[in-house]
Protein backbone atom coordinates (compact mmCIF):
# COMPACT_ATOMS: atom_id res chain seq x y z
CA UNK A 1 0.00 0.00 0.00
CA UNK A 2 1.01 3.63 -1.03
CA UNK A 3 1.50 6.55 1.28
CA UNK A 4 -1.54 8.01 -0.44
CA UNK A 5 -3.80 5.06 -0.08
CA UNK A 6 -2.69 4.72 3.81
CA UNK A 7 -3.20 8.09 4.13
CA UNK A 8 -6.97 7.91 2.62
CA UNK A 9 -7.52 5.19 4.11
CA UNK A 10 -7.41 5.99 7.52
CA UNK A 11 -10.16 8.59 6.99
CA UNK A 12 -12.43 6.61 5.61
CA UNK A 13 -15.83 6.94 8.05
CA UNK A 14 -14.50 10.40 9.13
CA UNK A 15 -16.01 13.37 9.17
CA UNK A 16 -13.83 15.69 6.79
CA UNK A 17 -14.67 19.32 6.96
CA UNK A 18 -13.26 21.51 3.47
CA UNK A 19 -13.34 25.16 4.34
CA UNK A 20 -13.58 26.87 1.03
CA UNK A 21 -14.63 25.49 -2.40
CA UNK A 22 -12.43 26.48 -4.80
CA UNK A 23 -9.68 25.52 -7.02
CA UNK A 24 -7.74 22.55 -4.82
CA UNK A 25 -10.89 21.81 -2.73
CA UNK A 26 -13.09 20.52 -5.42
CA UNK A 27 -11.03 17.61 -6.46
CA UNK A 28 -10.07 17.07 -3.04
CA UNK A 29 -14.09 16.63 -2.37
CA UNK A 30 -14.36 13.89 -4.80
CA UNK A 31 -11.34 11.95 -3.68
CA UNK A 32 -12.50 11.73 0.29
CA UNK A 33 -15.98 10.92 -1.05
CA UNK A 34 -14.43 7.86 -3.13
CA UNK A 35 -12.58 6.77 0.07
CA UNK A 36 -15.69 6.64 1.65
CA UNK A 37 -15.44 10.06 4.21
CA UNK A 38 -18.42 12.25 5.27
CA UNK A 39 -17.53 15.33 3.76
CA UNK A 40 -19.18 19.13 4.51
CA UNK A 41 -17.74 21.53 2.16
CA UNK A 42 -18.14 24.76 3.65
CA UNK A 43 -18.16 28.22 1.03
CA UNK A 44 -19.27 31.86 1.99
CA UNK A 45 -20.90 31.82 -1.60
CA UNK A 46 -24.20 31.88 -1.25
CA UNK A 47 -26.27 28.88 -3.15
CA UNK A 48 -27.74 30.91 -5.68
CA UNK A 49 -24.54 31.35 -7.10
CA UNK A 50 -23.13 28.50 -6.87
CA UNK A 51 -21.99 26.97 -9.93
CA UNK A 52 -22.58 23.52 -11.50
CA UNK A 53 -19.28 21.38 -9.91
CA UNK A 54 -20.05 22.73 -6.34
CA UNK A 55 -23.71 21.43 -7.24
CA UNK A 56 -22.43 18.09 -8.80
CA UNK A 57 -20.44 17.68 -5.51
CA UNK A 58 -23.39 17.99 -3.56
CA UNK A 59 -25.52 15.57 -5.48
CA UNK A 60 -22.34 12.92 -5.01
CA UNK A 61 -22.77 12.91 -1.34
CA UNK A 62 -20.82 16.32 -0.34
CA UNK A 63 -23.01 18.33 2.51
CA UNK A 64 -22.82 21.49 1.24
CA UNK A 65 -22.92 24.53 4.51
CA UNK A 66 -22.72 28.02 2.72
CA UNK A 67 -23.69 31.57 2.28
CA UNK A 68 -24.21 33.35 5.20
CA UNK A 69 -23.32 31.83 8.77
CA UNK A 70 -21.17 28.15 6.79
CA UNK A 71 -18.49 28.41 9.42
CA UNK A 72 -21.18 28.39 12.48
CA UNK A 73 -21.26 24.94 13.93
CA UNK A 74 -19.43 23.09 12.73
CA UNK A 75 -17.95 19.75 14.44
CA UNK A 76 -14.74 17.93 12.38
CA UNK A 77 -12.31 14.88 12.75
CA UNK A 78 -10.06 16.32 10.13
CA UNK A 79 -10.37 19.92 8.55
CA UNK A 80 -8.43 21.03 4.90
CA UNK A 81 -7.98 24.86 5.28
CA UNK A 82 -8.21 26.52 1.62
CA UNK A 83 -5.15 28.66 1.28
CA UNK A 84 -6.98 32.23 1.37
CA UNK A 85 -8.09 31.70 5.00
CA UNK A 86 -6.25 32.78 8.43
CA UNK A 87 -4.95 29.55 10.38
CA UNK A 88 -5.32 32.07 13.48
CA UNK A 89 -9.28 32.91 11.84
CA UNK A 90 -11.43 31.81 15.01
CA UNK A 91 -13.96 29.18 12.74
CA UNK A 92 -10.65 27.19 12.43
CA UNK A 93 -9.60 27.82 16.24
CA UNK A 94 -12.86 26.58 17.59
CA UNK A 95 -12.55 23.65 15.24
CA UNK A 96 -8.81 22.40 16.67
CA UNK A 97 -9.94 23.18 20.69
CA UNK A 98 -13.05 20.28 19.63
CA UNK A 99 -10.56 17.60 18.93
CA UNK A 100 -10.54 18.21 14.74
CA UNK A 101 -6.95 17.98 13.25
CA UNK A 102 -6.39 21.11 10.76
CA UNK A 103 -4.57 20.20 7.37
CA UNK A 104 -4.41 21.79 3.61
CA UNK A 105 -4.53 19.81 0.21
CA UNK A 106 -0.37 21.23 0.18
CA UNK A 107 0.28 19.59 3.74
CA UNK A 108 -1.02 16.10 2.78
CA UNK A 109 0.41 15.97 -0.83
CA UNK A 110 3.60 16.75 0.85
CA UNK A 111 3.33 13.82 2.79
CA UNK A 112 2.12 11.07 0.54
CA UNK A 113 3.83 12.06 -2.82
CA UNK A 114 6.44 9.35 -4.09
CA UNK A 115 8.87 11.59 -6.20
CA UNK A 116 10.79 14.06 -5.54
CA UNK A 117 9.49 18.30 -4.54
CA UNK A 118 11.01 21.04 -6.15
CA UNK A 119 9.10 24.04 -4.48
CA UNK A 120 9.42 27.69 -5.13
CA UNK A 121 7.74 30.63 -3.06
CA UNK A 122 9.14 34.75 -2.61
CA UNK A 123 7.18 38.03 -3.51
CA UNK A 124 7.95 37.77 -7.18
CA UNK A 125 8.63 35.78 -9.85
CA UNK A 126 7.32 32.89 -8.20
CA UNK A 127 5.19 31.52 -11.24
CA UNK A 128 7.91 32.37 -13.59
CA UNK A 129 10.94 30.78 -12.02
CA UNK A 130 8.50 27.19 -10.86
CA UNK A 131 7.68 27.16 -14.87
CA UNK A 132 11.24 27.69 -15.51
CA UNK A 133 12.36 24.69 -13.35
CA UNK A 134 9.54 22.64 -14.92
CA UNK A 135 10.52 23.25 -18.21
CA UNK A 136 14.70 22.68 -17.71
CA UNK A 137 13.41 19.72 -16.62
CA UNK A 138 10.99 18.40 -19.04
CA UNK A 139 14.10 19.37 -21.49
CA UNK A 140 16.09 16.87 -20.01
CA UNK A 141 13.36 13.90 -20.50
CA UNK A 142 12.18 14.18 -16.94
CA UNK A 143 8.42 13.51 -15.92
CA UNK A 144 7.39 16.93 -14.37
CA UNK A 145 4.05 17.19 -12.60
CA UNK A 146 3.68 21.14 -11.96
CA UNK A 147 1.19 22.34 -9.54
CA UNK A 148 0.51 24.33 -6.20
CA UNK A 149 -0.09 27.69 -6.80
CA UNK A 150 0.19 27.24 -10.29
CA UNK A 151 -1.51 24.71 -12.64
CA UNK A 152 -3.73 21.80 -11.42
CA UNK A 153 -4.10 20.50 -6.84
CA UNK A 154 -1.44 17.56 -7.51
CA UNK A 155 -2.67 15.53 -4.56
CA UNK A 156 -4.97 13.43 -6.38
CA UNK A 157 -2.41 12.82 -9.38
CA UNK A 158 -0.08 11.30 -6.08
CA UNK A 159 -1.38 7.50 -7.92
CA UNK A 160 -0.36 8.80 -11.23
CA UNK A 161 3.45 9.79 -10.24
CA UNK A 162 6.39 7.45 -9.77
CA UNK A 163 9.47 7.74 -7.39
CA UNK A 164 11.90 9.11 -10.64
CA UNK A 165 9.31 11.83 -11.23
CA UNK A 166 9.25 15.36 -10.12
CA UNK A 167 6.92 17.52 -8.88
CA UNK A 168 7.64 21.39 -9.14
CA UNK A 169 5.38 23.45 -7.16
CA UNK A 170 4.36 27.26 -6.39
CA UNK A 171 3.75 28.24 -2.86
CA UNK A 172 1.97 31.10 -1.50
CA UNK A 173 2.70 32.72 1.72
CA UNK A 174 -1.11 31.58 2.62
CA UNK A 175 0.17 27.86 1.41
CA UNK A 176 3.01 27.80 3.41
CA UNK A 177 1.49 29.40 6.86
CA UNK A 178 1.04 26.25 9.02
CA UNK A 179 3.44 23.58 6.62
CA UNK A 180 5.00 21.12 8.53
CA UNK A 181 7.18 19.50 5.88
CA UNK A 182 9.63 20.93 3.26
CA UNK A 183 10.57 19.67 -0.20
CA UNK A 184 13.87 18.40 -1.06
CA UNK A 185 15.02 21.05 -3.09
CA UNK A 186 13.65 24.74 -1.66
CA UNK A 187 13.59 28.36 -4.10
CA UNK A 188 12.97 31.67 -2.09
CA UNK A 189 13.41 34.57 -4.87
CA UNK A 190 13.20 37.58 -3.02
CA UNK A 191 11.05 39.21 -0.14
CA UNK A 192 9.51 42.51 -0.09
CA UNK A 193 6.28 43.88 1.49
CA UNK A 194 3.23 41.86 0.10
CA UNK A 195 -0.34 40.44 1.34
CA UNK A 196 -0.29 42.32 4.24
CA UNK A 197 -3.96 42.59 4.12
CA UNK A 198 -4.53 39.44 5.33
CA UNK A 199 -0.87 38.96 7.33
CA UNK A 200 -1.02 40.90 10.56
CA UNK A 201 2.61 42.12 10.09
CA UNK A 202 6.01 41.89 7.57
CA UNK A 203 7.44 39.32 10.29
CA UNK A 204 4.51 36.62 10.04
CA UNK A 205 4.77 37.15 6.13
CA UNK A 206 8.05 36.17 6.24
CA UNK A 207 8.28 33.77 8.74
CA UNK A 208 5.60 32.08 6.72
CA UNK A 209 7.78 32.00 3.54
CA UNK A 210 10.14 30.30 6.02
CA UNK A 211 8.36 26.89 5.88
CA UNK A 212 9.56 26.41 2.92
CA UNK A 213 12.85 25.10 3.82
CA UNK A 214 11.96 25.51 8.30
CA UNK A 215 11.92 21.44 8.55
CA UNK A 216 14.64 20.44 5.38
CA UNK A 217 16.69 18.04 6.09
CA UNK A 218 20.88 17.87 5.80
CA UNK A 219 20.83 16.20 2.28
CA UNK A 220 18.23 19.51 0.86
CA UNK A 221 18.78 21.94 -1.34
CA UNK A 222 17.92 25.59 -0.45
CA UNK A 223 18.38 28.34 -3.07
CA UNK A 224 18.42 31.93 -2.42
CA UNK A 225 18.86 35.50 -3.78
CA UNK A 226 21.92 36.85 -2.07
CA UNK A 227 21.01 39.99 -3.40
CA UNK A 228 17.68 40.30 -1.60
CA UNK A 229 18.22 42.38 2.31
CA UNK A 230 15.80 39.30 3.86
CA UNK A 231 16.54 36.16 2.01
CA UNK A 232 20.33 36.73 1.96
CA UNK A 233 20.09 36.62 5.97
CA UNK A 234 18.40 33.13 6.02
CA UNK A 235 20.21 29.69 6.88
CA UNK A 236 19.17 26.30 5.91
CA UNK A 237 19.48 22.91 7.41
CA UNK A 238 20.85 21.72 4.03
CA UNK A 239 22.96 22.64 1.12
CA UNK A 240 22.52 26.50 0.09
CA UNK A 241 23.03 27.63 -3.38
CA UNK A 242 22.86 31.28 -3.85
CA UNK A 243 22.71 33.41 -6.82
CA UNK A 244 23.08 37.44 -7.52
CA UNK A 245 23.35 39.69 -10.17
CA UNK A 246 25.98 41.82 -8.37
CA UNK A 247 28.47 39.61 -7.07
CA UNK A 248 30.23 36.15 -7.48
CA UNK A 249 28.04 33.66 -5.34
CA UNK A 250 28.92 29.89 -4.49
CA UNK A 251 26.95 28.67 -7.72
CA UNK A 252 24.95 31.16 -9.66
CA UNK A 253 26.04 34.85 -10.78
CA UNK A 254 25.74 37.39 -13.72
CA UNK A 255 29.04 38.65 -15.22
CA UNK A 256 29.44 40.77 -18.17
CA UNK A 257 26.15 39.55 -19.76
CA UNK A 258 26.60 35.94 -18.99
CA UNK A 259 24.94 33.76 -16.60
CA UNK A 260 28.20 31.77 -14.14
CA UNK A 261 27.70 28.92 -12.38
CA UNK A 262 30.69 28.31 -10.00
CA UNK A 263 32.93 30.02 -12.57
CA UNK A 264 32.03 29.06 -16.09
CA UNK A 265 29.77 30.25 -18.43
CA UNK A 266 26.65 28.77 -18.94
CA UNK A 267 24.42 30.96 -20.63
CA UNK A 268 24.73 34.60 -22.13
CA UNK A 269 21.76 36.46 -21.29
CA UNK A 270 21.19 37.55 -24.48
CA UNK A 271 19.74 34.30 -25.08
CA UNK A 272 17.17 34.98 -23.45
CA UNK A 273 13.70 35.25 -24.79
CA UNK A 274 11.67 36.99 -22.38
CA UNK A 275 12.79 40.21 -21.53
CA UNK A 276 13.67 42.06 -18.19
CA UNK A 277 16.32 41.80 -15.86
CA UNK A 278 14.18 40.17 -13.37
CA UNK A 279 13.92 37.54 -15.70
CA UNK A 280 17.66 36.79 -15.61
CA UNK A 281 17.18 36.69 -11.98
CA UNK A 282 14.17 34.04 -12.61
CA UNK A 283 16.73 32.04 -14.72
CA UNK A 284 19.16 31.94 -12.14
CA UNK A 285 17.21 30.63 -9.41
CA UNK A 286 15.78 28.19 -12.03
CA UNK A 287 19.59 27.25 -13.07
CA UNK A 288 20.43 26.50 -9.12
CA UNK A 289 17.10 25.25 -8.08
CA UNK A 290 18.10 22.02 -10.99
CA UNK A 291 21.67 22.22 -10.30
CA UNK A 292 22.80 18.41 -11.16
CA UNK A 293 19.64 17.42 -12.60
CA UNK A 294 19.87 19.41 -15.68
CA UNK A 295 22.69 19.71 -18.43
CA UNK A 296 23.31 23.33 -20.02
CA UNK A 297 22.06 22.01 -23.36
CA UNK A 298 19.10 21.88 -21.56
CA UNK A 299 18.83 24.82 -19.72
CA UNK A 300 20.19 26.51 -23.08
CA UNK A 301 17.34 25.11 -25.33
CA UNK A 302 14.80 26.50 -22.77
CA UNK A 303 16.24 30.09 -22.80
CA UNK A 304 16.04 30.46 -26.49
CA UNK A 305 12.14 28.78 -26.97
CA UNK A 306 10.14 29.51 -23.61
CA UNK A 307 7.90 32.80 -24.14
CA UNK A 308 7.10 33.20 -20.79
CA UNK A 309 3.98 32.68 -18.94
CA UNK A 310 0.75 34.67 -19.06
CA UNK A 311 -0.20 37.66 -17.59
CA UNK A 312 3.11 38.08 -17.02
CA UNK A 313 4.73 41.22 -19.26
CA UNK A 314 2.73 39.20 -21.93
CA UNK A 315 2.45 40.84 -25.68
CA UNK A 316 -1.06 40.99 -26.47
CA UNK A 317 -1.18 43.23 -29.45
CA UNK A 318 0.77 46.01 -31.42
CA UNK A 319 -2.23 48.15 -33.08
CA UNK A 320 -1.62 51.11 -35.40
CA UNK A 321 2.21 51.25 -33.87
CA UNK A 322 1.29 50.71 -30.49
CA UNK A 323 2.44 47.46 -28.16
CA UNK A 324 0.30 46.74 -25.57
CA UNK A 325 1.65 44.46 -22.69
CA UNK A 326 -0.20 42.73 -19.85
CA UNK A 327 1.22 42.14 -16.59
CA UNK A 328 -1.84 41.54 -14.67
CA UNK A 329 0.34 39.48 -12.03
CA UNK A 330 1.80 42.78 -10.62
CA UNK A 331 0.09 43.04 -7.97
CA UNK A 332 2.73 44.86 -5.67
CA UNK A 333 4.96 47.94 -5.92
CA UNK A 334 7.90 45.64 -6.60
CA UNK A 335 6.98 43.38 -9.29
CA UNK A 336 5.50 46.60 -11.08
CA UNK A 337 9.42 48.25 -11.06
CA UNK A 338 10.67 44.79 -12.32
CA UNK A 339 8.27 45.29 -15.27
CA UNK A 340 8.84 49.17 -15.89
CA UNK A 341 12.88 47.81 -15.68
CA UNK A 342 12.00 45.76 -18.41
CA UNK A 343 11.98 48.60 -21.29
CA UNK A 344 14.44 50.44 -22.76
CA UNK A 345 11.82 53.47 -23.52
CA UNK A 346 9.35 55.49 -21.03
CA UNK A 347 6.40 53.70 -20.94
CA UNK A 348 2.56 54.69 -20.44
CA UNK A 349 1.28 52.84 -17.21
CA UNK A 350 -2.21 51.95 -16.37
CA UNK A 351 -2.08 50.86 -12.60
CA UNK A 352 -4.21 50.94 -9.49
CA UNK A 353 -6.42 48.49 -7.67
CA UNK A 354 -7.81 46.39 -4.66
CA UNK A 355 -5.39 47.81 -1.39
CA UNK A 356 -3.25 45.62 0.18
CA UNK A 357 -1.97 47.95 2.78
CA UNK A 358 1.69 47.91 1.97
CA UNK A 359 3.69 51.06 1.24
CA UNK A 360 3.80 52.76 -2.63
CA UNK A 361 6.68 55.02 -2.01
CA UNK A 362 9.38 53.13 -3.50
CA UNK A 363 7.12 52.78 -6.61
CA UNK A 364 6.99 57.03 -6.91
CA UNK A 365 10.79 57.52 -8.28
CA UNK A 366 10.56 54.43 -10.69
CA UNK A 367 7.36 55.72 -12.58
CA UNK A 368 9.21 59.05 -12.36
CA UNK A 369 11.46 57.34 -14.51
CA UNK A 370 10.21 54.61 -16.51
CA UNK A 371 6.95 56.34 -17.56
CA UNK A 372 5.26 59.30 -19.86
CA UNK A 373 1.71 59.18 -18.72
CA UNK A 374 -0.18 57.49 -16.01
CA UNK A 375 -3.38 56.30 -15.96
CA UNK A 376 -5.00 55.21 -12.35
CA UNK A 377 -8.18 53.54 -11.03
CA UNK A 378 -9.51 51.42 -7.96
CA UNK A 379 -8.45 52.37 -4.59
CA UNK A 380 -4.43 52.46 -4.55
CA UNK A 381 -4.84 54.88 -7.39
CA UNK A 382 -4.56 57.97 -4.58
CA UNK A 383 -1.78 56.12 -2.98
CA UNK A 384 0.75 56.03 -5.84
CA UNK A 385 -0.33 59.29 -6.62
CA UNK A 386 0.62 60.45 -3.65
CA UNK A 387 4.16 58.35 -4.12
CA UNK A 388 4.63 59.77 -7.97
CA UNK A 389 4.14 63.44 -6.20
CA UNK A 390 6.52 63.05 -3.25
CA UNK A 391 9.54 61.49 -5.83
CA UNK A 392 12.29 64.07 -5.80
CA UNK A 393 12.38 63.19 -9.55
CA UNK A 394 11.72 66.42 -11.15
CA UNK A 395 10.53 64.44 -14.20
CA UNK A 396 6.90 63.29 -13.15
CA UNK A 397 4.85 62.13 -16.05
CA UNK A 398 0.97 63.32 -16.69
CA UNK A 399 -1.67 61.97 -14.27
CA UNK A 400 -4.91 60.92 -15.11
CA UNK A 401 -8.09 58.82 -13.01
CA UNK A 402 -10.20 56.81 -14.74
CA UNK A 403 -12.23 55.41 -12.16
CA UNK A 404 -12.57 52.15 -13.97
CA UNK A 405 -10.35 49.68 -14.65
CA UNK A 406 -12.02 49.42 -18.04
CA UNK A 407 -12.22 53.10 -18.36
CA UNK A 408 -8.22 53.47 -17.73
CA UNK A 409 -7.54 51.06 -20.01
CA UNK A 410 -9.61 52.81 -23.02
CA UNK A 411 -7.95 56.28 -22.25
CA UNK A 412 -4.79 54.93 -22.00
CA UNK A 413 -4.91 53.57 -25.17
CA UNK A 414 -6.33 56.58 -26.89
CA UNK A 415 -3.40 58.45 -25.87
CA UNK A 416 -0.94 56.17 -27.40
CA UNK A 417 0.65 56.89 -30.26
CA UNK A 418 3.10 54.89 -32.84
CA UNK A 419 6.07 53.48 -30.87
CA UNK A 420 4.49 53.92 -27.80
CA UNK A 421 4.10 50.95 -25.10
CA UNK A 422 1.06 50.85 -23.29
CA UNK A 423 1.98 48.22 -19.79
CA UNK A 424 -1.19 47.31 -17.88
CA UNK A 425 0.91 46.79 -14.55
CA UNK A 426 -1.19 47.51 -11.82
CA UNK A 427 1.27 47.22 -8.68
CA UNK A 428 -2.35 46.14 -6.73
CA UNK A 429 -4.21 43.19 -6.49
CA UNK A 430 -7.67 42.64 -8.50
CA UNK A 431 -9.93 41.97 -5.86
CA UNK A 432 -12.07 45.52 -5.82
CA UNK A 433 -12.82 44.65 -9.61
CA UNK A 434 -11.93 40.84 -10.29
CA UNK A 435 -12.14 37.67 -8.90
CA UNK A 436 -8.00 37.52 -9.90
CA UNK A 437 -5.34 38.80 -11.59
CA UNK A 438 -6.31 36.27 -14.51
CA UNK A 439 -9.61 37.84 -14.79
CA UNK A 440 -8.33 41.15 -14.84
CA UNK A 441 -5.53 40.37 -17.49
CA UNK A 442 -8.10 38.44 -19.73
CA UNK A 443 -10.07 41.61 -19.32
CA UNK A 444 -7.26 44.18 -20.20
CA UNK A 445 -6.38 41.89 -23.42
CA UNK A 446 -10.11 41.62 -24.57
CA UNK A 447 -10.26 45.25 -24.76
CA UNK A 448 -7.22 45.42 -26.42
CA UNK A 449 -8.52 43.33 -28.70
CA UNK A 450 -11.47 44.99 -29.49
CA UNK A 451 -9.90 48.80 -29.96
Amino acid sequence: MTDFERYFEALRGKHVVLLGLGVSNRPLARLLLEFGCHVTGCDKTPREKLDSEVLELERSGCELKVGEGYLEGLQADVVFRTPGMHPGHPAIQTLARGGAKITSEMEVFFEVAPCCLIAVTGSDGKTTTTTLISEMLKAEGKTVWLGGNIGTPLLPLCRRMEKEDYAVVELSSFQLMDMKRSPQRAVVTNLAPNHLDVHKDMEEYVDAKRNIFRFQGEGDLLVLNADNPITAGFTGNGATHFFSRKERTNCIWEEAGAIYRRGEKILETSDILIPGTHNVENYMAAMAAVDGLVTDQAIRQVAKTFGGVEHRIELVRVKDGVKFYNDSIASSPSRTIAGLRSFTQKVILIAGGYDKHIPYDVLGPEICAHVSKLFLCGATAGKIQQAVEQAENPEKPEITHCGDFENAVRTAAAAAKAGDIVLMSPASASFDQFRNFMVRGQCFKDIVKEL
